[in-house]
């Protein structure tokens, strides 16, 4: 098939005797039911409407389709998708590969009086589009927009709304428990979760619940080989197995030879083969893994395949007790960048042009990535550095680890706890481990890391990524718990870096503890630049910036205690402060956690102490700092800067940080305001703050009350 250019608008589909084929019911070679694939935007070209797409309001418009419109629908969902998820940036390629499958399910259940429950929900965009939310997503991910996982704020058919992995199935059990409790035995729950999910302990503490009892939950296992990367375990190699009989071998063999030589389009063609269960179901067998919990099993069903899906779930949705579907799918299906991307089909994507799938622009290096070179350097000189992921070798930067040394990473799969204790044991052995998880997933291994970890003051480093505000995932991905847990591990010792020097830095001396816990946290996107210390003090503590250099890093009206990226906003709030004829002193602890001895002496010597971190306001180095001020007989006021302790909505960074009064303009006027109410600082002048910049006044969570013994 030769590319043609796009245009913008609506992608056209083929015509002629492809489309025929593809279309038609009872067309040879063209199963009923199955849509196109491993074409890119390239192939299409561009129309002004979406045509049945347009028609759909809701999951009963699907139920008047045919078979033919029902694989149209499919495709120009696909064009969509590609179209808007371009342009916003989300989670392209696992919605790409639901098409067909979600589809399936609003035509068979009836939501939202059967629930329908997404685990992890990043793949639950064709479930908005079909249950009204089309529109809305030119802003999908956008401050006031639509949200990326399922919000039950926005539609009654989202029953949930965390995006961590592997907890869809025990929602499940409870919604069933409930509805039977309410004699309700005509609504039946449904459960989609990938087979990455299934790597995670939580789902088969489900599972050994929903077969014990006889109430009508569908689980549908999405089973496309991955979750952000391949799928590893046992589980992972009894599913492949399931595919991988001699006589499935010996089909794919000769299909190899021929498909395998079409450039492009072969390889991913030749992978969607695994999946094609057409011809195949007698070969099949094995399924004892669930039929052994007393759960019937239908499948494999090809993902792809509308009719297949349907038959499937209608037989499940009869039978009227626990049942897994398990639907084998292609992630990134239909479009080709993805299709043929290896790191992880696009799982998530920024802003990318969509004939190519390549970002529109270059992205600047990120904290991720220079921690990534830390740690092979390191591996280089230390044998005993290992390194664990939860399923994210890519996203937390252990790929080139893996890449350099192959047999010192180890991915658990989605599994935090066990990845947890067995860097305890990896610890034990006499490794030195480093567990990179995202900062919101540390919540999951919490007792794992009190019991196992920190009790028996083990060497053990974590890295946080993502820590603080991220942006456009929401509520369950933001960073802000994790300075106010590990606040509470005994021995527990923490570093933020400010910027990169800092982060190879303090890396560097979290690998050289050996009686105890240590954790780095950085943020998501751009490391800032480099700011050198004035001065570092004994005990470790970096002096940022002082009012009068001649006057000594002790003296003046205010101390700001900054916590690794917020260190810029810090200095930049310090330069406005001066202006106002406020001295202020800016710090940065490095090592956070605990509180550095020299933190209280500085405090002792001026009048008002601020902290400023990107966590939580409760909880995290802000109360800290005040236990040891009081511990210390120091009876300075504290003020505590940071996130609001909620949860907080999707929207950018900066957007959220301006909400928040965490701005130089805002920091500046708050404590210029507090400073000029101080008996030692009369007739300060609070104007002028604003000038250029818009007003954004701080939120009453975020203001704080002084502290004192």
């Amino acid at each position: 098939m030769c590319a043609r250019p796009i245009s913008v608008g609506k992608v056209r589909r083929l015509s002629g005797k492809a489309r025929h084929r593809a279309r038609t019911p009872g067309a040879p070679g063209a199963p009923i039911g199955r849509t196109r694939h491993g074409r890119g935007p390239a192939d299409w070209m561009m129309e002004d409407s979406m045509g049945l797409l347009d028609t759909i309001g809701s999951p009963a418009d699907l139920r008047t389709l045919s078979d033919a419109e029902m694989v149209t629908l499919a495709d120009e969902i696909r064009e969509f998708l590609i179209e808007k998820v371009s342009a916003t940036g989300g989670h392209l390629g696992p919605n790409l590969g639901v098409v067909e499958l979600t589809l399936a399910l609003h035509r068979v259940f009836d939501s939202p009086h059967d629930p329908i429950l997404f685990d992890t929900g990043h793949q639950c965009y064709v479930h908005k589009i079909v249950t009204g939310r089309k529109d809305g997503f030119d802003k999908l991910r956008q401050k006031d927009g639509l949200t990326g996982y399922q919000e039950r704020s926005e539609s009654e058919h989202d029953w949930v709304e965390s995006s961590h992995a592997s907890a869809a199935l025990s929602y499940a059990d409870g919604l069933s428990k409930a509805f039977e409790l309410d004699g309700r035995d005509d609504r039946t729950v449904v459960a989609v979760v990938g087979d990455g999910a299934l790597t995670g302990g939580m789902c088969w503490e489900a599972l050994n619940n929903i077969a014990a009892e006889d109430r009508p939950v569908v689980i549908v296992v999405n089973d496309n080989g991955r979750s952000y990367a391949p799928t590893i375990g046992g589980l992972a190699s009894h599913l492949s197995g399931l595919r991988l009989q001699p006589g499935y071998e010996r089909f794919l063999d000769e299909s190899r030879k021929v498909v395998k030589q079409v450039p492009v389009v072969g390889p991913p063609t030749y992978a969607v083969l695994h999946g094609v269960k057409s011809g195949l179901k007698d070969l099949l067998a094995p399924q004892a893994m669930f039929t052994d919990l007393g759960l019937k099993y239908v499948g494999p069903v090809d993902g792809h395949d509308i009719g297949a899906l349907e038959a499937a779930l209608r037989r499940a949705h009869a039978f009227g007790g626990p049942v897994i579907v398990h639907t084998v799918t292609r992630k990134g299906m239909g479009y080709a960048p993805a299709e043929n991307h290896e790191a992880d089909q696009m799982h998530s994507t920024g802003i990318i042009d969509p004939r190519t799938g390549r970002a529109t622009s270059v992205a600047p290096q990120d904290w991720t990535s220079v921690f990534s070179a830390a740690l092979v350097e390191a591996g280089g000189r230390r044998g005993d550095v290992v390194a664990i992921t939860a399923a994210m070798p890519g996203p937390t930067g252990l790929s080139a680890f893996g890449e350099r040394f192959p047999d010192r990473l180890f991915d658990v799969g989605i599994a935090e706890q066990h990845a947890m204790t067995s860097a305890a044991g990896l610890a034990l052995g006499g490794k030195h481990p480093v567990v990179a998880i995202y900062s919101t997933f540390l919540n999951r291994a919490f007792d794992q890391l009190l019991m196992d970890v920190a009790l028996l003051r083990l060497p053990v480093t974590l890295v946080l990524d993502r820590s603080g505000i991220t942006g456009p995932d929401g509520p369950s991905h933001h960073g802000m718990w994790d300075l106010s847990l590990l606040s509470l591990v005994p021995g527990m010792r923490v570093a933020a870096p400010r910027d990169i020097v800092r982060l190879r830095e303090e890396f560097g001396e979290a690998l050289a503890v050996d009686d105890g816990p240590t954790a780095l946290r950085f943020s998501k996107g751009a490391v800032p630049e480099d700011i050198r210390a004035v001065e570092r003090l004994d005990d470790g503590v970096d002096v940022l910036f002082r009012a009068a250099p001649g006057m000594g890093p002790a003296a003046g009206d205010v101390l700001i205690v900054a916590v690794g990226a917020f260190c810029g906003l810090a200095m930049d709030t310090a330069e406005r402060l001066g202006r106002q004829g406020i001295d202020a002193t800016v710090i940065d602890p490095r090592w956070v956690l605990p509180v550095p001895e020299s933190v209280a002496a500085l405090a002792a010597r001026h009048r008002l102490v601020v902290t400023l971190e990107d966590n939580g306001v409760r909880g995290g180095v802000g109360a800290a700092v005040s236990d040891a001020l009081s511990a210390a007989d120091v009876l300075v006021p504290v003020q505590h800067r940071g996130i609001p302790q909620r949860f907080v909505e999707h929207a950018s960074r900066g957007e959220l940080l301006a909400e928040f009064g965490l701005t130089a303009q805002d920091l500046a006027r708050t404590i210029t305001a507090t400073v000029a109410g101080m008996e030692s600082a009369p007739g300060l002048d609070t104007t002028g703050l604003s000038s250029g910049e818009a007003d954004v006044s701080p939120t009453d969570d975020v203001t704080s009350t002084p502290e004192s013994d």
